[in-house]
């Protein structure tokens, strides 16, 4: 019974030594695997931050033509109609004037 016992102790201490050896090797899989995740996330986060960053861009220049053509095209017209721009500039500055006096 010794030889046995002997033995089974050697099986079960090579057993916890193998479990130990799985256990560990399981814990280096799963960091390198939740390392990799996080790797994969902040370079969509990254790609997404572009993405978003290139299309604020597009629009703002997008806007900015924008306002230069509409800017060029009410330079135009003051001067193809510049008695029309002085009677309306007028207009807008009496309705102006007459909306504050009546606050007061």
């Amino acid at each position: 019974m010794t030889k046995s016992s002997a033995g089974t102790t050697e099986d079960i201490t090579a057993d916890l030594a193998a479990l130990r050896q799985d256990v560990a090797s399981l814990s280096e899989s799963i960091s390198a695997l939740l390392q990799s995740q996080a790797q994969g996330a902040a370079q969509t986060l990254s790609d997404a931050v572009g993405d978003a960053k290139a299309k604020f861009a597009s629009t703002a220049a997008d806007v900015k033509s924008r306002v230069s053509a509409a800017g060029g095209e009410i330079e135009a017209s003051i001067e193809r109609h510049p008695l029309t721009a002085v009677l309306i500039s007028f207009g807008v500055g009496m309705a102006l004037g007459m909306m504050s006096r009546s606050r007061h």
